[in-house]
């Protein structure tokens, strides 16, 4: 049976865009490589009784208005408020900070007066840029050369929206964006916690440390985005947008790992299955990374060779290595005890010790120091474990993919042994209450999830890699020189992080293509 359009990967873009396609219509199959869907957003059984979040544990950047364009609003998909972040340091309480400048006030005023009214300004700072963020972010980026008339109304809405924030916030964003994040946080907080954990977002699972030119840019995505978390977690997400496409007649394969893309003329003919079998359809979509996408599954010499350079050129090393563990007990901090904390923050308290995590990976090396963004989700789903026990999902950055030596047993426990140290630090006993662990470097990412360099972004968050350059200049807006072939993974822009963005948009795109 030929479709309409494939969809290749079950992930959170994937599903969406086979939601968004079959909603106009389209006889939409999705094909899974793994044997679930969900992709880096998938839960999973580390121990019987005991299920983590997928590899991706935040849904901060899933946006309402696209799941309401998907027809999920309402009671489809309930959202909450973001949970508060903890910025951990031993022995002590910590900053517990809300996106609400007023509800963390109490935190910093304890420590900083000026810094409480420092975050105030910063928030009001992200809040007046939220607008802008959401419409460059949540529609294909302007194309570098306007040729009809809805480019040039797009760039007029555009400049618009940029003419709304003011002089003055226009000309600070001009001025922070090309910045360091270690120097754009210096100049406002004076407290070094607060400095080191409010920068983490911005380097987590990139190649670049917080004195690194550009990760402002990386930090205001992250504060500026819609911050709404999904009630149930990321499995509530891929469950809601599975069973939606799938009640708009969608069909989804797991297993089904695609060899190549089956061309006819130049033209998108179909798939042809690792298995053997050939499957028909004249649209592809692929979600997976655009280094495999463009450089692995289509046949040699398809693409122009500018374009093909332009591929080869995408940077995507992975940094970041995951541990979920199972505990007989909370992961509780003698500073704030009795307190359930789902989100926190382990680092060594300076920026600087951040730059130095960072400086291990340069070299290939294990460091001894990883900064560890940790997730609680049982305190919000009690189901996920056995009572009065919980699940806990640590991304540790920076783990090399390619490290010196290899990834010997020997390394990984090595690994381990520095993120369970950090979390020991932090949180006393926790060694004492593990009943089961699953580690996953970012060589484990790339064979089990297949993205390249186990790149958890599918493309490094960069300032030449976002925006109109992401995946490339020559591919930024989904489509590609290929007649039928779109992009609309991590890779593409809207994308980084668990986002539904560049799905929903890429089948926009193909959509408005096959109507021209």
């Amino acid at each position: 049976m030929s479709h309409d359009a494939i969809v290749l990967g079950a992930g959170p873009n994937g599903l969406a865009a086979a939601l968004r396609l079959a909603r106009a219509g389209r006889r939409v199959l999705v094909l899974e490589r793994r044997e679930l869907v969900g992709g880096l957003s998938a839960p999973e059984e580390i121990h019987p009784g005991y299920v983590a979040p997928g590899v991706l544990h935040d849904e901060g950047l899933v946006s309402p208005r696209l799941l309401a364009r998907l027809g999920l609003d309402g009671g489809a998909v309930a959202l909450r408020d973001a949970p508060p972040v903890l910025l951990a340091e031993p022995y002590d309480r910590g900053v517990l900070v809300h996106r609400d400048a007023a509800a963390t006030a109490a935190e910093l005023e304890a420590r900083s007066p000026a810094d409480a009214e420092a975050y105030a300004r910063y928030r009001a700072f992200c809040d007046r840029l939220a607008p802008l963020f959401a419409r460059l972010f949540g529609a294909p980026p302007p194309p570098l050369s306007p040729r009809g008339a809805a480019d040039w109304l797009g760039l007029l809405g555009t400049g618009f929206a940029l003419s709304r924030l003011g002089r003055a916030t226009a000309t600070e964003l001009a001025r922070v964006a090309p910045m360091c994040v270690a120097d754009f946080l210096g100049e406002r907080f004076a407290t070094p916690l607060l400095v080191e954990g409010l920068a983490a977002p911005a380097v987590a699972g990139t190649w670049a440390g917080p004195w690194s030119a550009g990760t402002t840019t990386n930090l205001l995505l992250h504060e500026c985005a819609p911050g709404r978390f999904v009630a149930g977690g990321p499995a509530a997400l891929v469950r809601a947008l599975a069973e939606a496409a799938e009640a708009r007649g969608a069909e989804i394969r797991v297993g089904a790992e695609v060899a190549r893309v089956r061309l006819d003329g130049g033209r998108v003919a179909g798939v042809e299955l690792a298995s053997g079998e050939t499957l028909d359809a004249p649209l592809l979509l692929a979600t997976c990374d655009p280094r495999q996408t463009l450089l692995e599954l289509l046949p040699p010499g398809t693409l122009p060779l500018g374009i093909e350079a332009e591929a080869r050129r995408i940077r995507a090393r992975g940094t970041a290595a995951k541990l979920h563990l199972a505990l007989a007990g909370a992961l509780e901090l003698p500073g704030r005890a009795g307190e359930p904390i789902e989100r926190l923050r382990f680092g060594g308290g300076h920026v600087d010790q951040l730059e130095r995590a960072f400086d291990a990976v340069k070299y290939r090396r294990i460091s001894a120091h990883p900064h560890l963004e940790v997730r609680v989700p049982s305190v919000a789903d009690s189901s996920l474990a056995p009572p009065g026990h919980h699940v806990v999902s640590v991304l540790a950055s920076y783990t090399p993919h390619d490290v010196e030596g290899g990834w010997t047993a020997v390394r990984r426990h090595a690994l381990s042994e520095s993120i369970l140290d950090a979390l020991e630090h932090h949180a006393p006993g926790t060694r004492s209450k593990i009943v089961a662990l699953q580690l996953l470097t970012p060589a484990d990412l790339e064979r089990s999830w297949g993205v390249t360099g186990g790149q958890l972004h599918h493309v490094e968050p960069a300032l030449d890699q976002l925006f109109v350059m992401r995946p490339s200049p020559g591919l930024a807006r989904y489509s590609t020189p290929v007649s039928g072939l779109f992009l609309g993974g991590s890779g593409s822009h809207g994308g980084g992080g668990l986002s539904i963005t560049p799905g929903v948009l890429a089948a926009e795109t193909a959509l408005a293509s096959t109507r021209r």
